[in-house]
């Protein structure tokens, strides 16, 4: 185990390790796989600006997040056992591979990301429910 992240590198390094995960998770690997058709080599550079943006204080993260996710919602309403997989996946590669005050922000981060995008998501889909 790493002590903390630190450097752009060690957010490659877990979250390379996340997809990893991702792709073999019977909950959310097939929205990346079958709904989405992920395009790794493209997609992982563009989380890691994400994440160094976030984490480093780098601003290298020039795109919209939820515009990303609302159009995944429309092709497969995103519901909450989806977010509570990809946040599990999530901390458990951070805590395989990091100890620290990044990584705990890491992890405090993406919970909530994942709070405000599935309470997003789930005014979304409730608005088009009573349509």
């Amino acid at each position: 185990m790493n002590p903390d992240i630190t450097c752009r590198a060690d957010i490659e390094i877990f979250i390379t390790s996340f997809y990893e995960k991702v792709k073999a998770d019977k909950t959310i690997g097939f929205i990346f796989t079958d709904v989405v058709h992920m395009n790794w080599e493209k997609h992982i550079p563009v989380i890691v600006d994400f994440w160094e943006t976030i984490l480093l204080d780098n601003p290298v993260y020039k795109k919209n997040a939820m515009e990303v996710h609302y159009d995944l919602n429309k092709k497969l309403p995103l519901q909450k056992v989806h977010f509570e997989s990809w946040l599990h996946l999530f901390n458990t590669a951070v805590d395989e591979l990091f100890k620290g005050k990044t990584a705990d922000m890491a992890k405090t981060r993406a919970k909530s990301i994942a709070d405000v995008m599935l309470f997003k998501m789930q005014n979304v889909n409730n608005k088009q429910s009573l349509i």
